[in-house]
């Protein structure tokens, strides 16, 4: 906890006189990247207006995945809007309007386009995702885009078994489970921790 207290007075600190800062917040899938930006978010928002963008809102529509015959690997480097996500960066540095942004539903396992806006007056944008530091075409996102960028690397093993027990939390068999993150989660997880560069803080 007392690191997270740390990063979040350093952002608080660095953003002073900013109009905009933005931090990537990356990892591969169940290192806890989620968890860890709505903690920040909570403990920088007493201090100034903070928003939190998920790169898993631009998944591909699961009817776009099914006709490219990679619904089963959904959540892998190719099954993403890079590009839009990428014109998503590019707003947030340059333009202080309001911006709309996709949101990926869990329940409904659909992108929600325009269900969130950013306000001008988001002093701080957490922006967290898998493939935010790789730096493979075309998720080669250029440092520049993040005033600070954030790595959460666990050990495969410890990687392995968060992904069997988030499956099996969705009623899977164990070796339902064990198939599903051999099958697409752990090779995602390996590609980010193989091909991301190194961030300004590892945790």
């Amino acid at each position: 906890m007392q690191k997270l207290q740390d990063l979040a007075a350093q952002i608080l600190a660095d953003s002073l006189g900013r109009s905009r800062y933005t931090v990537a917040i990356a990892g591969p899938p169940a290192s806890g990247k989620s968890t860890l930006t709505q903690e920040l978010a909570g403990l920088i928002a007493p201090h100034t207006s903070v928003a939190v963008v998920a790169m898993d809102g631009f998944h591909f529509d699961n009817n776009i995945l099914c006709q490219r015959n990679r619904l089963q690997y959904k959540g892998a480097p190719d099954t993403f809007d890079v590009t839009g996500f990428r014109l998503l960066l590019e707003r947030l540095m340059h333009q202080a309007t309001e911006i709309a942004v996709p949101v990926f539903d869990r329940v409904l396992d659909v992108s929600r386009a325009c269900a969130q806006i950013i306000s001008p007056s988001d002093h701080v944008v957490l922006i967290e995702g898998n493939y935010l530091l790789v730096q493979i075409p075309p998720w080669d996102i250029p440092k520049e885009y993040f005033d600070l960028s954030v790595f959460l690397g666990p050990p495969i093993d410890v990687l392995e078994e968060r992904l069997v027990d988030r499956w099996l939390k969705h009623d899977h068999t164990q070796a339902e489970a064990v198939e599903r993150a051999h099958r697409n989660d752990l090779p995602n997880a390996r590609y980010v921790l193989d091909h991301s560069r190194v961030a300004d803080i590892v945790l």
